[in-house]
Order: structure tokens, then C-alpha cells, then sequence
């Protein structure tokens, strides 16, 4: 079982903050040399997949479109063949 120990006093609260502080110094100093090793795309590269996600898009777009009516056609003959009768 965990406890906590009760102190009076600032100390606790300056080491806290010197501790939080240190861990903000190396994470910025990690995220600098992690940085340094990204590998980023060229501007072809970009524009290329950029294209294939656009095209992407509107062939879904078009396909769902198509489903949507060829449904919509099917449950409405279907209500109007159950409503006639």
C-alpha cells in the first residue's frame, strides 16, 4: 500500500519543480536529437501520395454515392409494392 509522507516546509515544492524542470529540459533535448533523425519526404513524394488520398476520396465518394441509390431505389420499390396492397 502506498503512503505519503506529510512534510511542512517548501522544500518538497522547489524540488518538485526543479525535477519537473530537469525532465522538461531532457524530453526538449530527446525531441531535438530525435528531430535531427527524422527522414522527412521529398515535395514529389508528397505530391504523389497527396494525389493518390484525393483520388482515393472521390472514388469512394462515388462508389457510396452509387450503393446510396441503388438502395434507396430498392427500399422505396419495396415500400410502394407493400403500400398497394
Amino acid at each position: 500500500m502506498a503512503t505519503i509522507a506529510a512534510s511542512s516546509g517548501s522544500e518538497p515544492e522547489k524540488k518538485g519543480v526543479a525535477e519537473w524542470l530537469a525532465a522538461a529540459k531532457e524530453y526538449v533535448a530527446d525531441l531535438k536529437a530525435e528531430m535531427r533523425r527524422v527522414t522527412w519526404p521529398t515535395r514529389q513524394q508528397v505530391q504523389a501520395t497527396t494525389a493518390v488520398v484525393i483520388a482515393a476520396v472521390f472514388l469512394f465518394a462515388a462508389y457510396f454515392a452509387a450503393v446510396d441509390m441503388l438502395l434507396g431505389r430498392a427500399i422505396t420499390k419495396i415500400f410502394d409494392s407493400l403500400a398497394k396492397r
